[in-house]
């Protein structure tokens, strides 16, 4: 069986982790980086781009590069949210027949659990690369504060990529895992959790080895792109004052501005200002115009300064929910790469009357938690007892259209609860139970997650029939719901599959297409490299009968110089294997001819130092590699 690796599905960048003997390693990308930016692009060919190769052509290709995708997870077309990104994404946005959300790219509309999945099954095959084993099992991180309907988007989005999802476990949880880890003192810590997207904080109790979530609260779209926009906002209001033009309808220049917004807040963290030069970013009569303007950190946290204190009433409800004054918290764990910006460390600490901890690398410490969490489940961790929380109070529509709640918010999960309903009219046969999720006491305010209905209720009065309804919160926080009339034993039961939910075909249908895709990337991955040993046989091979050729015979010197045009004469997109590997083999049995005469050649030993070139030593270095690999002896010389 393969490993369990974590994965942190970042909105900005995604990490991934896996543990190897006692310690966890982050598993680095194609480039080395040890993060990856959440970024999936589709070029003019069809071709999809993932990671920093997407990134570096968002400029170029912006209406078909999709980034922060999170946010879209497991939301409704008509939410504020959405309508609130729609006018600064570069790429579309539609609503589906379902209203929920659709990514249209390039004449093809994809969900978001789709997109995600795609960058799912890099991390995946990243993670198989660094540990030369298959990976089927993933335990997946999300927002504390993600309600069902996001949870699901993601469990959906790791089974399309073909990933068996273990668990699925809060950040900030997974955060105080990788820092609790090892240490037996009894202590409370604040994971104050500032991402990309999303804003999480989470009050933790750990006793040696047992973590305890007591509260958690946030906002799910709070996070770094919303500093960026502002930053952003700031460049299209200073350069419409100056020019009149409004850079807010061009997209091409709308990417360079969020490129450079980036950078810009990035740079503002360890300096006090930071230049932003975009020359020709836009035109007109009087030729082109260029952005220039120096941004200082005190003009950047007047601007971002209403978005972070945003968390103090989130970081105030936690404390309140856990039962404890901020002096009982014994330390403040920053996480998410926003927290790196000296204006948030410094509101988290008048927060929380202390100085946060920055001991942990808050771009890696989720996945590395992720993967402790999938250390658990294998058996190898034994010491860790993790108790998470429900995040949103669970509940049902009643009469007059008020929620009545079930399963209140910070319960410990998993869990099972119910309650007794009855009947709003006489001989009433059918009920409608609606399930919500939310904290308003009006059904409406709160977000639907599904309906089910019961019927053949026995005809009574109303007020007399007893309906049983049962909520069933797995560790993962994803919600079942039954009904039973405790009369007639009539009783129907659901999986919550949310109102914005990829039906089971849908799913099915997305899994095959990601399978499909990841054989012909695995091919096209196997035709690339034995491509690049043939280019390296043949510049080998080439300098060596150069030199040595006149050491073969007549019919082996034919052969060699027919195998080396053989390969030249390859096409550039040749992908049939066997003619790949055919065209290998014969390189390889020339090299070998070749070495076997070199050495097999009369001559004398001699104890005098040569001095030979770099390219020479490599040679000899190549020869005695393909001795090696072919099995050929070296006959000393006599």
């Amino acid at each position: 069986m393969g490993k369990i690796i974590g994965i942190d599905l970042g909105t900005t960048n995604s990490c991934v982790a896996v543990l190897e003997g006692s310690s966890v390693q982050v598993v680095p990308n194609s480039l080395g980086g040890r993060t990856t930016p959440s970024i999936v692009a589709f070029s003019e060919k069809g071709d999809r781009l993932l990671g920093q190769i997407a990134k570096r052509q968002m400029v170029t290709n912006a209406g078909n590069t999709v980034y922060a995708v999170k946010r879209l997870m497991g939301r409704r077309w008509d939410s504020p949210e959405i309508q609130r990104l729609k006018s600064y994404l570069a790429y579309g946005v539609t609503a589906s027949d379902k209203g929920d959300v659709r990514i249209s790219i390039r004449g093809r509309e994809y969900s978001p659990p789709e997109i995600s999945a795609m960058l799912l099954q890099y991390l995946k095959s990243m993670a198989e690369d660094f540990t030369n084993e298959a990976v089927t099992e993933a335990i997946l991180t999300v927002p504390a504060y993600f309600d069902d309907s996001q949870r699901q988007a993601t469990k959906d989005a790791g089974r399309i990529a073909g990933l068996e999802v273990r668990r699925i476990i809060n950040e900030p949880t997974a955060a105080a895992l990788a820092y609790g880890l090892g240490k037996k003192e009894r202590e409370r810590v604040a994971i104050f959790d500032l991402g990309g997207g999303t804003f999480d904080v989470s009050i933790l109790e750990l006793n040696n080895g047992v973590f305890e979530v007591l509260s958690t609260c946030g906002d799910s779209f709070l996070g770094g792109e919303d500093f960026d926009q502002r930053v952003m906002d700031w460049m299209i209001s200073e350069f419409k004052a100056e020019s009149g033009i409004d850079l807010s309808t061009d997209v091409l220049a709308r990417q360079r501005l969020k490129e450079t917004a980036e950078k810009a807040k990035c740079e503002l963290s360890a300096s006090a200002e930071t230049h932003i030069n975009l020359p020709f970013i836009a035109g007109d009569a009087h030729g082109p115009r260029h952005f220039d303007r120096v941004l200082t950190r005190a003009t950047f946290e007047n601007l971002v300064r209403e978005l972070i204190e945003r968390t103090t009433p989130y970081c105030e409800k936690a404390l309140h929910d856990a039962r404890l004054s901020r002096a009982q918290v014994d330390k403040v764990i920053m996480v998410g790469g926003q927290t790196r910006t000296p204006a948030v460390l410094q509101h988290a600490e008048r927060i929380f009357g202390r100085q946060p901890s920055v001991e942990v690398n808050p771009d890696e410490v989720v996945a590395v938690g992720a993967a402790l969490q999938g250390g658990v489940l294998e058996g190898e961790l034994k010491e860790i007892v993790l108790l998470d929380v429900l995040p949103l109070t669970l509940g049902i529509e009643t009469q007059g259209g008020l929620f009545t709640r079930i399963i209140e918010h910070n319960s410990t999960i998993p869990l099972k609860k119910t309650a007794i309903f009855t009947t709003v009219a006489d001989n009433q046969s059918t009920v409608e139970v609606h399930v919500l999720q939310g904290e308003r006491d009006v059904a409406k305010y709160n977000r639907s997650l599904a309906r089910l209905e019961l019927v053949g209720i026995a005809p009574a009065p109303r007020g007399a029939p007893q309906i049983e309804v049962t909520f069933d919160i797995d560790a993962n926080g994803i919600v079942s719901v039954s009904a039973r009339d405790k009369v007639s034993g009539k009783e129907q039961a659901i999986e919550i599959m949310p109102s914005t939910g990829l039906s089971k075909e849908e799913i099915d249908r997305m899994m095959l297409e990601a399978k499909q895709f990841a054989d012909s990337d695995r091919k096209a991955k196997e035709t690339a490299q034995i491509h690049n040993r043939i280019q390296g046989h043949v510049a080998n091979i080439a300098r060596s009968y150069a030199e040595f050729g006149r050491l073969l015979d007549n019919v082996e010197q034919a052969l060699v110089k027919e195998t080396i045009q053989q390969a030249r004469d390859l096409p550039a997109g040749e992908d049939d294997i066997p003619t790949l590997n055919g065209v290998l083999s014969n390189l390889e049995i020339c090299a070998a001819k070749l070495t076997a005469a070199m050495f097999s050649a009369p001559g004398e030993e001699t104890d005098q130092e040569n001095t030979v070139s770099e390219e020479e030593a490599n040679d000899a270095e190549m020869h005695r590699l393909m001795r090696s690999a072919m099995g050929v002896q070296r006959t000393k010389k006599v």
